[in-house]
């Protein structure tokens, strides 16, 4: 029998993030400091908090290595400040030349960082309306899971494209995470078409909640994001959702009981199998 832990509050930053660094940095702070004064204890931004530039130019003109990138101090700074675990859903990284990695950074309520995630899946997509999409040509993709033990709960850290691979959140759920985090920037094609059903499958497919934080809007590189941030219970209902672009705060009760309800309830993740595929030539 896993240890109780005590319900908590947890909150989605909904934003619309650009260019700029710094006004980024302060439209999330102003966001955070909301889901605090609410009593969230806990609280996820979106993918690329801290810019949204699809020009790869202008990203690495200004763009710093992880011990001169400003926000990694500023965001830690502000978990301090409010006494919140905040998980900053991702920020672009120099990580070489013409380089960067899309990494979640998660702090304690003490401004420690207590992990890191680069996102494992690149988002390389051609899609029906002539958007085109290369991320591997600018990002480097991480090398594993990544699971959170805190005080709070336990967390599955993943981001944005990683939804539409579930084994990522099977491994992660096996492995004992109890709430999925997926911060995002999805398109508003592909979100229009998948998003909530993308999500509500992994939460009931892993008897886990689901938080996620979502960017939402016209970007000043030109992009459209869905917006629509959700918090998703472990039996598939939904506890929050954000009805529209604009950036804001949704705020949901996280009882961790109730996962391990649900995973009584539907004990698949002790029961799977491996699959052996035979194939035949009719």
């Amino acid at each position: 029998m896993p240890p109780e832990r005590r319900p908590f509050l947890a909150a989605c930053v909904q934003m619309r993030s650009g260019i700029d660094r710094k006004r980024n940095v302060e439209d999330g702070r102003a966001l955070i400091a909301d889901a605090a004064a609410q009593g969230a204890s806990f609280v996820v931004t979106p993918e690329m908090t801290n810019v949204l530039d699809r020009d790869a130019k202008r990203l690495f003109a200004h763009l710093p290595e992880e011990s001169a990138l400003d926000e990694v101090e500023a965001f830690a700074a502000m978990a301090r400040e409010f006494g919140v675990w905040l998980l900053v859903g991702s920020m672009a990284v120099k990580v070489g030349e013409r380089r960067a990695a899309n990494r979640g950074y998660l702090y304690s309520p003490h401004g420690e960082i207590a992990a890191r995630y680069d996102k494992l899946h690149m988002f390389d997509v051609d899609l029906p309306n002539g958007e085109s999409w290369k991320e591997s040509n600018v990002y480097r993709p991480g090398e594993g899971a990544v699971l959170a033990d805190t005080p709070l709960a336990k967390f599955g850290l993943t981001i944005c494209y990683d939804v539409r691979f579930p084994h990522l959140y099977r491994a992660l759920a096996q492995a004992g995470a109890e709430v999925l985090c997926v911060p995002a920037a999805f398109t508003r094609q592909t979100g229009e078409a998948h998003w909530k059903t993308l999500l509500t499958a992994r939460a009931i497919e892993n008897g886990a909640f689901v938080l996620a934080a979502a960017q939402g809007g016209v970007h000043e590189d030109g992009r459209a994001t869905y917006g629509h941030s959700l918090a998703i219970g472990p039996w598939g209902e939904i506890l929050a959702e954000a009805e529209n672009v604009d950036p804001g705060v949704i705020l949901a009760e996280i009882d961790l009981g109730q996962a391990h309800e649900a995973r009584a309830r539907i004990p698949n993740l002790g029961l799977e199998r491996a699959i052996k595929v035979l194939t035949i030539k009719a």
